[in-house]
């Protein structure tokens, strides 16, 4: 992804420019499919990302593709893995009713070919979202993560995501009862970049949290080491 447009915008700001300086060279992260994207956005929900990282490793445990290596962590479970699997097992998991219901259903309709998530890919963001709010289970923030994170759509910052106006807040002075029109009116001027800051942002609050090791080298650019387990997501 060429990313020139973004530094360019991020110079005429000075708050963005420090975010951009201390994690220059980031590459926007996605998932490898749609599918996955869904099953993250799902396990996520109203949940703390420490909890949904576990709910997505006892999934993959289960249901996700094994490599015969030691120590190898299992992949992650495709449409087909999870289309035979029943609600009372993803419970049995950790998973909520509704959002057992929910993986199992984008699963077996993916199967089926009634959900083809593949011709998102090349629909506009609009598109994206309107198709996928129709899904039982998948709402707004659902629908936009799955444009970024699994579609690649990095104009899109997810307005209901609340780690996200947090971090507004601290960096932008977002007020603290703004909802999704005043994030998105906040956003506006970093189309079609606002996704790039949601990850610059995301960088910022592991960093704070102690995830990330940051040291500028002596170009600027910010040196990190390996995000802790489950960190990344």
């Amino acid at each position: 992804v060429d990313l020139t447009g973004f530094y360019e915008l991020a110079a005429s700001d000075e708050r963005l420019a420090e975010l951009s300086r201390r994690f220059f060279g980031l590459r926007p992260p996605r998932f490898a499919s749609a599918f996955e994207a869904l099953v993250n956005a799902v396990a996520c929900q109203q949940l703390s990302l420490d909890v949904g990282i576990h709910l997505l490793d006892r999934l993959a445990e289960v249901y996700g593709p094994k490599v015969a290596l030691r120590g190898a962590s299992p992949g992650f479970p495709g449409p087909e893995d999870l289309a035979e699997a029943e609600p009372t097992d993803l419970r049995r998991l950790g998973f909520s009713q509704a959002k057992a219901r929910t993986v199992i259903e984008i699963a077996r309709r993916t199967v089926s070919g009634a959900l083809d998530l593949d011709t998102l890919a090349h629909a506009d963001v609009s598109q994206v979202i309107a198709a996928l709010v129709l899904l039982s289970g998948i709402g707004r923030w659902s629908a936009e993560y799955v444009a970024l994170r699994g579609l690649g759509h990095l104009g899109v910052l997810p307005g209901d995501d609340v780690g996200a106006r947090n971090n507004l807040r601290r960096h932008f002075e977002l007020a603290e009862p703004a909802g999704y029109d005043d994030v998105a009116a906040l956003t506006k001027s970093w189309w079609p970049y606002g996704g790039v800051v949601y990850f610059h942002l995301l960088l910022d609050g592991l960093a704070r949290a102690g995830h990330l090791d940051v040291a500028a080298d002596q170009h600027g650019a910010a040196r990190t080491s390996p995000l802790q387990r489950g960190a990344g997501e």
